[in-house]
């Protein structure tokens, strides 16, 4: 294998493994299909509420982040029938996917300050 294929592997390897070490980390996955700025925080859900990750993997989620977002059906719709966060966010189990609103929607606002995208002024 010559050096710049060996290059591109091993650069393409750590790409990918600081994006799983990020989402590992730091606990927040943040959607930004079919809207911007969807937040779901690992820490709270596993380290505040005691889930396991059978509880969502691989029934309603696939374990690879952001692979929802990718069909047809991740809508608020769907939620509000039981699919993908409506199967705990109910009313019973967990807040109704249909309340409280800015819990998950973080918009696009707060997708720039999660990711260190946000403009800084330069006003004082």
């Amino acid at each position: 294998m010559n050096r710049t294929k060996l290059t591109i592997l091993a650069l393409a390897a750590l790409f990918v493994a600081g994006i799983t070490g990020q989402a590992l980390a730091e606990g927040d996955i943040i959607f930004t299909e079919p809207v911007m700025g969807v937040i779901f925080s690992h820490d709270v859900h596993v380290e505040e509420n005691g889930m396991d990750c059978e509880e969502c993997h691989d029934d309603l989620f696939e374990m690879e982040a952001l692979t929802a977002q990718q069909n047809d059906d991740f809508t608020m719709q769907s939620l509000s029938e039981g699919n993908y966060c409506g199967a705990c966010h109910d009313g019973d189990m967990a807040f109704d996917s249909d309340t409280r609103c800015a819990s998950c929607h973080i918009g696009v606002i707060g997708y720039q300050k999660a990711t260190g995208t946000a403009e800084r002024s330069t006003h004082h």
